[in-house]
Protein backbone atom coordinates (compact mmCIF):
# COMPACT_ATOMS: atom_id res chain seq x y z
CA UNK A 1 0.00 0.00 0.00
CA UNK A 2 1.83 2.88 -0.73
CA UNK A 3 2.54 6.40 0.73
CA UNK A 4 1.14 7.33 4.03
CA UNK A 5 -1.84 6.57 5.64
CA UNK A 6 -4.14 9.44 7.25
CA UNK A 7 -5.53 6.61 9.96
CA UNK A 8 -4.95 3.16 10.66
CA UNK A 9 -6.65 0.24 11.18
CA UNK A 10 -5.18 -3.26 11.57
CA UNK A 11 -7.03 -6.73 11.72
CA UNK A 12 -6.13 -10.26 11.83
CA UNK A 13 -2.77 -9.78 9.86
CA UNK A 14 -3.85 -7.24 7.36
CA UNK A 15 -4.23 -3.13 7.87
CA UNK A 16 -5.60 -0.40 6.00
CA UNK A 17 -7.54 2.87 7.11
CA UNK A 18 -9.81 2.27 9.35
CA UNK A 19 -13.09 2.71 7.65
CA UNK A 20 -12.62 -0.50 5.75
CA UNK A 21 -11.50 -2.30 7.81
CA UNK A 22 -14.08 -5.13 8.88
CA UNK A 23 -14.55 -7.29 11.89
CA UNK A 24 -16.79 -10.94 11.42
CA UNK A 25 -19.22 -11.03 13.58
CA UNK A 26 -18.45 -14.22 15.25
CA UNK A 27 -15.38 -12.47 17.00
CA UNK A 28 -16.25 -12.92 20.65
CA UNK A 29 -15.71 -9.02 21.38
CA UNK A 30 -18.78 -8.43 19.44
CA UNK A 31 -20.65 -10.65 22.02
CA UNK A 32 -19.23 -10.96 25.16
CA UNK A 33 -16.81 -8.09 24.93
CA UNK A 34 -14.15 -10.80 25.34
CA UNK A 35 -10.97 -9.08 25.45
CA UNK A 36 -8.12 -6.69 27.10
CA UNK A 37 -6.53 -3.93 25.99
CA UNK A 38 -3.85 -1.11 25.72
CA UNK A 39 -2.82 2.33 24.35
CA UNK A 40 -0.40 5.09 24.71
CA UNK A 41 1.09 8.38 23.06
CA UNK A 42 3.38 8.46 20.23
CA UNK A 43 5.49 11.12 18.76
CA UNK A 44 8.08 11.06 16.08
CA UNK A 45 7.41 7.39 15.63
CA UNK A 46 8.38 6.45 19.16
CA UNK A 47 5.92 4.56 21.64
CA UNK A 48 5.62 6.29 24.66
CA UNK A 49 6.62 4.33 27.76
CA UNK A 50 6.02 1.41 25.30
CA UNK A 51 7.55 -1.81 27.38
CA UNK A 52 4.98 -0.86 30.55
CA UNK A 53 2.03 -1.03 28.25
CA UNK A 54 3.05 -4.61 26.42
CA UNK A 55 3.81 -5.34 29.76
CA UNK A 56 0.41 -4.28 31.34
CA UNK A 57 -1.37 -5.95 28.23
CA UNK A 58 0.53 -9.16 28.83
CA UNK A 59 -0.25 -8.97 32.01
CA UNK A 60 -4.22 -8.28 31.48
CA UNK A 61 -4.43 -11.32 29.04
CA UNK A 62 -3.04 -13.62 31.30
CA UNK A 63 -5.05 -13.30 34.14
CA UNK A 64 -8.38 -13.67 31.83
CA UNK A 65 -6.74 -16.35 30.00
CA UNK A 66 -5.86 -15.42 26.41
CA UNK A 67 -2.71 -16.45 24.44
CA UNK A 68 -1.70 -13.69 22.71
CA UNK A 69 -0.15 -14.81 19.21
CA UNK A 70 3.25 -12.85 19.62
CA UNK A 71 5.93 -12.57 21.73
CA UNK A 72 6.76 -9.20 24.01
CA UNK A 73 9.49 -8.16 21.39
CA UNK A 74 7.15 -8.97 17.96
CA UNK A 75 4.38 -6.95 19.38
CA UNK A 76 6.92 -3.91 19.48
CA UNK A 77 8.07 -4.05 16.38
CA UNK A 78 4.58 -4.36 14.95
CA UNK A 79 2.66 -1.66 16.59
CA UNK A 80 6.43 0.60 15.67
CA UNK A 81 5.63 -0.68 11.97
CA UNK A 82 2.54 0.23 12.18
CA UNK A 83 2.79 3.51 13.54
CA UNK A 84 5.24 4.54 11.01
CA UNK A 85 2.58 4.19 8.36
CA UNK A 86 0.70 7.02 9.42
CA UNK A 87 0.80 10.75 8.38
CA UNK A 88 1.51 12.95 11.54
CA UNK A 89 2.17 16.05 9.17
CA UNK A 90 -0.77 17.98 10.80
CA UNK A 91 -0.17 16.86 14.54
CA UNK A 92 3.75 17.49 14.95
CA UNK A 93 4.54 13.51 14.85
CA UNK A 94 1.97 12.50 17.28
CA UNK A 95 -0.74 9.87 17.13
CA UNK A 96 -2.63 8.28 19.41
CA UNK A 97 -2.17 4.25 19.52
CA UNK A 98 -5.01 1.66 20.59
CA UNK A 99 -4.33 -2.10 20.38
CA UNK A 100 -6.51 -4.94 21.77
CA UNK A 101 -6.45 -8.82 22.05
CA UNK A 102 -9.38 -10.75 21.67
CA UNK A 103 -10.30 -14.71 22.31
CA UNK A 104 -11.56 -15.14 18.63
CA UNK A 105 -14.03 -16.11 16.95
CA UNK A 106 -16.40 -19.70 17.17
CA UNK A 107 -20.20 -20.52 15.71
CA UNK A 108 -22.22 -20.67 17.91
CA UNK A 109 -22.24 -18.05 20.01
CA UNK A 110 -21.35 -19.68 23.12
CA UNK A 111 -19.73 -18.91 26.76
CA UNK A 112 -17.68 -21.21 26.81
CA UNK A 113 -13.70 -20.47 25.68
CA UNK A 114 -13.48 -21.93 22.33
CA UNK A 115 -11.35 -24.57 21.37
CA UNK A 116 -8.23 -24.25 19.40
CA UNK A 117 -9.80 -20.54 18.66
CA UNK A 118 -6.82 -18.10 17.73
CA UNK A 119 -6.90 -15.17 19.76
CA UNK A 120 -7.10 -11.71 17.31
CA UNK A 121 -5.32 -8.67 17.45
CA UNK A 122 -6.67 -5.06 17.04
CA UNK A 123 -4.71 -1.64 16.32
CA UNK A 124 -5.76 1.73 15.37
CA UNK A 125 -3.53 4.80 14.94
CA UNK A 126 -4.76 7.78 14.79
CA UNK A 127 -3.36 11.01 14.43
CA UNK A 128 -3.74 13.21 17.19
CA UNK A 129 -1.90 15.87 19.16
CA UNK A 130 -1.65 14.73 23.01
CA UNK A 131 -4.12 17.00 25.32
CA UNK A 132 -3.48 20.26 26.94
CA UNK A 133 -2.24 18.79 30.64
CA UNK A 134 -2.62 22.39 31.85
CA UNK A 135 -6.16 22.73 31.50
CA UNK A 136 -9.04 22.80 33.76
CA UNK A 137 -11.52 20.05 34.49
CA UNK A 138 -15.17 20.09 35.61
CA UNK A 139 -15.67 16.52 37.07
CA UNK A 140 -18.45 15.13 38.92
CA UNK A 141 -19.14 12.24 41.45
CA UNK A 142 -20.71 8.85 40.50
CA UNK A 143 -21.10 5.81 42.28
CA UNK A 144 -18.65 2.66 40.63
CA UNK A 145 -20.80 0.18 39.70
CA UNK A 146 -18.53 -1.72 38.09
CA UNK A 147 -17.60 -5.41 38.79
CA UNK A 148 -14.65 -6.50 41.36
CA UNK A 149 -11.76 -7.01 38.45
CA UNK A 150 -11.43 -3.42 37.55
CA UNK A 151 -7.06 -4.36 38.02
CA UNK A 152 -7.81 -6.04 34.27
CA UNK A 153 -7.92 -3.41 31.11
CA UNK A 154 -10.87 -5.40 29.69
CA UNK A 155 -13.43 -4.51 26.90
CA UNK A 156 -16.14 -4.90 28.89
CA UNK A 157 -16.43 -1.01 29.42
CA UNK A 158 -20.17 -0.47 29.96
CA UNK A 159 -20.07 0.93 33.50
CA UNK A 160 -17.60 3.30 32.19
CA UNK A 161 -19.40 4.27 29.30
CA UNK A 162 -22.32 5.00 31.26
CA UNK A 163 -20.34 6.96 33.66
CA UNK A 164 -18.86 8.74 31.14
CA UNK A 165 -22.70 9.87 29.83
CA UNK A 166 -23.33 11.01 33.00
CA UNK A 167 -20.52 13.52 32.91
CA UNK A 168 -21.17 14.69 29.31
CA UNK A 169 -24.90 15.37 30.14
CA UNK A 170 -23.42 17.32 33.52
CA UNK A 171 -21.16 19.33 31.00
CA UNK A 172 -18.33 17.84 32.88
CA UNK A 173 -15.06 15.99 31.67
CA UNK A 174 -14.85 12.70 33.74
CA UNK A 175 -16.40 11.67 37.24
CA UNK A 176 -14.69 10.55 40.16
CA UNK A 177 -16.25 7.02 41.22
CA UNK A 178 -16.45 5.82 44.33
CA UNK A 179 -17.36 2.64 46.77
CA UNK A 180 -20.36 3.01 48.74
CA UNK A 181 -18.29 1.23 51.25
CA UNK A 182 -15.02 -0.67 50.32
CA UNK A 183 -11.45 -1.45 52.67
CA UNK A 184 -13.98 -0.32 55.53
CA UNK A 185 -14.32 3.09 54.12
CA UNK A 186 -17.32 4.66 53.06
CA UNK A 187 -17.27 6.11 49.64
CA UNK A 188 -14.29 5.07 48.79
CA UNK A 189 -12.65 6.68 45.99
CA UNK A 190 -11.41 4.07 43.28
CA UNK A 191 -10.60 5.97 39.76
CA UNK A 192 -12.19 7.83 36.98
CA UNK A 193 -14.61 6.41 33.87
CA UNK A 194 -11.26 6.54 32.08
CA UNK A 195 -8.64 8.17 34.46
CA UNK A 196 -6.96 7.42 37.73
CA UNK A 197 -7.50 9.80 40.44
CA UNK A 198 -5.28 11.45 42.68
CA UNK A 199 -4.78 14.59 45.06
CA UNK A 200 -2.11 16.89 47.14
CA UNK A 201 -2.90 17.31 50.20
CA UNK A 202 0.03 19.28 52.93
CA UNK A 203 2.69 18.06 50.19
CA UNK A 204 1.77 14.56 49.41
CA UNK A 205 0.67 12.85 46.52
CA UNK A 206 -2.14 10.55 47.39
CA UNK A 207 -3.41 7.85 45.11
CA UNK A 208 -5.56 4.71 45.64
CA UNK A 209 -3.69 1.50 45.93
CA UNK A 210 -3.26 -1.30 43.31
CA UNK A 211 -5.74 -3.11 44.18
CA UNK A 212 -8.62 -5.11 42.71
CA UNK A 213 -10.70 -1.89 42.15
CA UNK A 214 -8.29 0.33 40.31
CA UNK A 215 -6.63 -0.24 37.41
CA UNK A 216 -2.45 0.25 37.49
CA UNK A 217 -2.25 3.27 35.16
CA UNK A 218 1.34 4.22 33.55
CA UNK A 219 0.55 7.58 33.95
CA UNK A 220 -0.19 7.08 37.21
CA UNK A 221 3.04 5.00 37.02
CA UNK A 222 5.03 8.02 35.94
CA UNK A 223 3.34 10.50 38.03
CA UNK A 224 4.71 8.36 41.25
CA UNK A 225 8.31 8.15 39.60
CA UNK A 226 8.16 12.33 38.62
CA UNK A 227 7.01 12.87 42.65
CA UNK A 228 9.88 10.77 43.39
CA UNK A 229 12.15 12.43 41.40
CA UNK A 230 10.96 15.63 43.08
CA UNK A 231 10.76 14.73 46.76
CA UNK A 232 6.78 14.79 47.03
CA UNK A 233 5.74 12.18 49.25
CA UNK A 234 3.84 9.71 47.79
CA UNK A 235 1.07 7.76 50.12
CA UNK A 236 -0.45 4.88 48.23
CA UNK A 237 -3.53 3.69 50.69
CA UNK A 238 -7.52 4.00 50.15
CA UNK A 239 -9.31 7.31 50.59
CA UNK A 240 -12.97 8.57 51.05
CA UNK A 241 -14.70 10.58 48.56
CA UNK A 242 -14.91 13.77 51.37
CA UNK A 243 -10.74 13.45 51.90
CA UNK A 244 -11.00 14.11 48.39
CA UNK A 245 -12.77 17.22 48.18
CA UNK A 246 -10.96 18.99 51.16
CA UNK A 247 -7.48 18.44 49.27
CA UNK A 248 -5.41 20.74 47.73
CA UNK A 249 -5.43 19.83 44.28
CA UNK A 250 -7.50 17.06 42.60
CA UNK A 251 -5.86 15.64 39.65
CA UNK A 252 -6.29 13.26 36.88
CA UNK A 253 -4.03 10.87 34.76
CA UNK A 254 -4.41 8.61 31.58
CA UNK A 255 -2.11 7.56 28.96
CA UNK A 256 -3.80 10.61 26.79
CA UNK A 257 -3.96 13.25 29.66
CA UNK A 258 -0.84 13.22 31.97
CA UNK A 259 -2.09 15.11 34.89
CA UNK A 260 -5.40 17.57 34.24
CA UNK A 261 -6.32 19.40 37.35
CA UNK A 262 -10.32 19.71 38.43
CA UNK A 263 -11.48 22.93 39.61
CA UNK A 264 -15.20 21.71 40.03
CA UNK A 265 -16.54 18.29 41.34
CA UNK A 266 -20.54 18.56 41.60
CA UNK A 267 -20.33 22.39 40.50
CA UNK A 268 -18.57 23.04 43.87
CA UNK A 269 -15.06 24.86 43.61
CA UNK A 270 -11.95 22.38 44.86
CA UNK A 271 -8.20 22.40 44.98
CA UNK A 272 -6.54 25.94 43.84
CA UNK A 273 -4.68 25.17 47.39
CA UNK A 274 -0.73 23.97 45.46
CA UNK A 275 -0.32 25.44 42.30
CA UNK A 276 3.10 26.00 42.10
CA UNK A 277 3.65 22.03 43.27
CA UNK A 278 1.41 21.10 41.24
CA UNK A 279 2.93 23.06 38.40
CA UNK A 280 6.27 21.41 38.72
CA UNK A 281 4.62 18.43 39.16
CA UNK A 282 3.42 19.07 35.31
CA UNK A 283 6.24 20.51 33.95
CA UNK A 284 8.60 17.60 35.08
CA UNK A 285 5.53 15.12 33.36
CA UNK A 286 5.81 17.15 30.30
CA UNK A 287 9.50 16.83 30.32
CA UNK A 288 9.81 13.19 30.67
CA UNK A 289 7.33 12.85 27.76
CA UNK A 290 9.83 15.17 25.30
CA UNK A 291 12.97 13.41 25.96
CA UNK A 292 11.60 10.01 25.81
CA UNK A 293 10.04 10.44 22.34
CA UNK A 294 12.70 12.26 20.82
CA UNK A 295 14.97 10.52 17.99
Amino acid sequence: MPGLLKNLGFYDGKYDLIENINIPMTDRVCWFGDGVYDATATRNGVIYCLDDHVDRFFNSASMVEIEIPYTKDELKELLLDLVSKVDTSETNGETFLYWQITRGANIPRNHIFPKNAKANLWVTVTPRKLADIYRRAKIITYEDIRFYMCHIKTLCLLPSVLASEAAERAGAEECVMYRKEADGIKNRVTEGAHTNVHCLKDGKLYTAPLDNLVLPGIARKNLIKVCNKLGVPVVEEPYSLEFLLDADEIMLSSSSNFCIVATHIDDKEVGGKAGELLRKIQDALVEDYIQNTNI
